[in-house]
């Protein structure tokens, strides 16, 4: 245990008022009495009262009675209290801590600490609770009561239940493809405005469909007490790309089913996995099986691993999470891989993360700073080089993570095991990780998950923390939905990511004669392959032909802004899917990027826009997820804006009044710029910031664009020397991003 155990029950009791359930992310007040034991509380002793790391409630302040998160300590015999907040001021992942010190008196048995979290006798509207959904959400108290600042934790903590919100808004999910006469399902759920599944729906939704489908009813309806609804099975009987929309009952549009693809003989299927979240024995929340549970019948995955960091899992729970992804782990239903992130210091090559084939394998850690029992400390592998040497034998993968800590692949990489990049997570959009791997010659693919803190795998909203972004999914294209079948397509890095949107995407070279197409990296040694006149994403292909055929084959799930198509660090060109003569009164503020590549990456961009000569009918956020981040347009001719990135971008749309008229200024700490509303066009105006891709862009695009699908084909002239790594980056217009897994030719 990572504190004192001595004599608990003569600690002290605390308990919190009122109890029960309480919405998440809204404003409430709670009172926590601590009441001494035996031993009362020394002068100079202490009392701390933590939240885990992942909390996102908000931040205590002891300075404005009117404002939002008001905390009050009073002691009940008059002793006087100092008191701090720090968000690192205990053993993770109970960090952070609201410190209350006796510094003159002292508290005898009985006498009582009264902390008044929200405090609404003064003005305040209360405290902003936790904007995700637990259990048992605690106010976990530990007591110095001798003054050595040695904590003893209470026995029993007290606690309360954060709940899901009503609905705002409706989300229908299909799979992204099957075969002509398959069956599949649609799965439909409300969420609050938080992103949590919500059970306190009362909809009826009409169903229409943009093809025929059998067994499709005309309505759904989500019934209070309920999560979700499925609608199954259904069955197209002719190829095309199927979308449901959710009508009210006024047939008015409220949402639409992402794209599936139905192909006559598809030669593989695409799965959708978030293969990297933690649960509360980590540093998440909610429990491991409740992180399977989400990730199935939540998220509606195919696949899932659970990704604690390795220094705080004790041998008990390494069993435990192998008994968990057996027990749900299905074939042709759902995927669990058994596995860890490799936390290892920055220093030592950073974070991975390690997917097994098979239960009851050796967990290699980069230490045991969290993990009291040190007899197996020899199995530790604490820097990349060790982990993987000492995995080299496994039957599994690895890829690179961008978290606390980032992965340093110019340290240290084995292309045996190390198949993919993560670009994305919800710390953020990480594209210098692949151009990192492309530098050193690597041939990986791209991944983008979640490293979920909140407990939803699969539909990781960031909630109002430093988290920048929407958590990430990874498409994997395989021929079955099995263990080896999704294996099999990571070690191909036949896979796409996303930031959390599900679309279809296609890439593939053609070639004038046969190519050699490889079953494994010929850098490896010696490689079965076959001849070929076609590769798709992942492949690694030698070839002697100058030039390829590269189609790119999109579906996305909202309009398409546009396409980078890269070759390896070149980007040869940006598509878009509209012309100069379809740009209309939108123009779209962007900025985007991060300080560095550590901890400290945020980039704050509080700001303001505002037009001279002209004015904004309507504006619209893009990627604006934290409800507390304040986004508004006043008196149509300025609009603020507070808001971060940690890598990714956000922005706004604005529709002007006049597409030419007056001046736009931009107004924020990082950038300031006037622009004539003439001079933006379709292509961007950079204003650069230092730090990594780090800048707003300002251009032009047509006042609707109904560009979802995208057919592309370039002639690709190939370079003598090297791979050419033929990938692409899209941007859709809700502000989502996909990359497609390179595909390597070389010469």
């Amino acid at each position: 245990m990572p504190h004192s155990q001595y004599l608990p029950d003569k600690m002290g009791t605390a308990t919190i008022s009122p109890g029960g359930e309480f919405e998440a992310g809204s404003y409430q007040s709670f009172t926590l009495t601590y009441t001494a034991g035996h031993f009362g509380i020394d002068d100079t002793g202490s009392i701390k009262i933590v939240h885990r790391f992942a909390s996102d409630m908000g931040r205590p302040q002891f300075d404005v009675p009117d404002a939002p998160n008001y905390v009050t300590v009073e002691a009940s015999n008059g002793a006087v209290l100092h008191v701090e907040y720090d968000m690192k001021r205990n053993i993770r992942p109970w960090d952070k801590t609201l410190y209350v010190k006796v510094v003159r008196g002292f508290l005898r048995e009985g006498d009582q600490i009264v902390v008044q979290f929200g405090d609404m006798r003064f003005g305040s509207p209360g405290m902003r609770l936790q904007t995700f959904c637990e259990h048992t959400f605690e106010f976990r108290v530990l007591v110095d009561a001798i003054a050595t600042y040695n904590y003893v934790e209470l026995p029993t903590q007290p606690e309360i239940a954060i709940v899901p919100g009503p609905p705002t808004h409706w989300k229908a999910i299909l799979p992204t493809g099957t075969a002509v006469g398959g069956r599949f399902r649609m799965c439909l759920k409300g969420e609050d405005r938080w992103g949590n599944p919500s059970n306190r729906c009362d909809q009826k939704f009409l169903l229409r469909a943009n093809m025929a489908v059998d067994g499709l009813p005309e309505s759904v309806s989500l019934t209070p007490g309920v999560f979700s609804a499925i609608v199954a099975p259904l069955l197209v009987t002719v190829p095309g790309d199927l979308v449901i929309e959710l009508l009210d009952q006024n047939g008015n549009f409220v949402a639409a089913s992402n794209p599936l693809r139905v192909a006559p003989e598809p030669e593989l299927r695409p799965f959708w996995g978030d293969l990297h979240g933690q649960s509360e024995e980590t540093i998440g929340t909610n429990s491991a099986r409740d992180f399977h549970m989400f990730a199935r019948d939540r998220a509606f995955l195919d696949a899932t691993s659970h990704q604690g960091n390795d220094f705080q899992i004790t041998r008990e729970f390494w069993k435990e999470l192998n008994e968990l992804t057996a027990e749900y782990n299905e074939d042709g239903k759902f995927i669990a891989f058994p596995g860890y992130e490799w936390s290892g210091n920055t220093g030592l090559g950073g974070d991975r993360n390690v997917l097994f084939m098979d239960e009851g394998r050796q967990i290699r850690r980069s230490s045991h700073a969290l993990v009291d029992d040190l007899s197996d400390m020899d199995t530790d592998a604490t820097s990349a080089a060790e982990l993987f040497n000492a995995i080299k034998g496994e039957d599994c993968v690895v890829f690179a993570h961008i978290g606390g800590r980032y992965a340093d692949i110019r340290m240290a990489h084995d292309v045996r095991l190390e198949r993919s990049v993560e670009v994305h997570s919800a710390w953020g959009t990480f594209e210098w990780l692949i151009e990192d791997a492309l530098e050193q010659g690597y041939r990986v693919g791209i991944v983008s998950n979640s490293d979920g803190h909140k407990g939803r795998p699969g539909a990781s909203h960031p909630g109002a923390t430093k988290f920048g972004a929407y958590g990430g999914l990874t498409c994997l294209l395989a021929t079955e939905l099995s263990r080896s079948g999704l294996m099999d397509a990571l070690r191909r890095r036949h896979h796409y990511g996303t930031t959390g949107c599900r679309m279809v995407l296609d890439t593939r070279t053609t070639f004038e004669r046969e190519a050699e197409k490889f079953m494994d990296d010929p850098n490896l040694g010696p490689s079965a392959s076959d001849r070929s006149v076609s590769a798709m994403m992942g492949d690694i292909v030698k070839s002697a032909e100058n030039e390829v055929a590269f189609s790119i084959d999109i579906h996305a799930s909202a309009p398409v802004e546009r396409v980078d198509i890269r070759n390896g660090l070149e980007c040869l060109e940006t598509y878009r899917p509209y012309s100069e003569a379809e740009l209309g009164r939108r123009i779209r503020v962007i900025w985007e990027g991060s300080e560095y590549r550590g901890r400290g990456r945020e980039t704050v961009w509080d700001g303001s826009a505002s037009l001279v000569a002209n004015a904004f009918e309507r504006v619209s956020p893009i990627n604006c997820y934290n409800l507390d981040k304040k986004f508004a347009l006043f008196s149509g001719r300025e609009v603020r804006w507070q808001a971060l990135t940690t890598g990714g971008f956000g922005g706004f749309d604005a529709w002007l009044a006049d597409a030419n008229s007056g001046a736009l200024r931009i107004d924020t700490a990082l950038v300031k710029a006037e622009i004539p509303i003439n001079n933006i066009g379709r292509e961007d105006r950079v204003f650069e910031a230092g730090g990594i891709r780090r800048r707003m862009r300002v251009f032009r695009m047509p006042d609707v664009n109904q560009n979802r699908l995208v057919r592309i084909e370039r002639k690709i002239r190939l370079r003598e020397q090297g791979d050419n790594a033929l990938y692409v980056c899209l941007t859709q217009e809700d502000g989502h991003l996909v990359w497609s897994s390179p595909i390597y030719i070389f010469r």
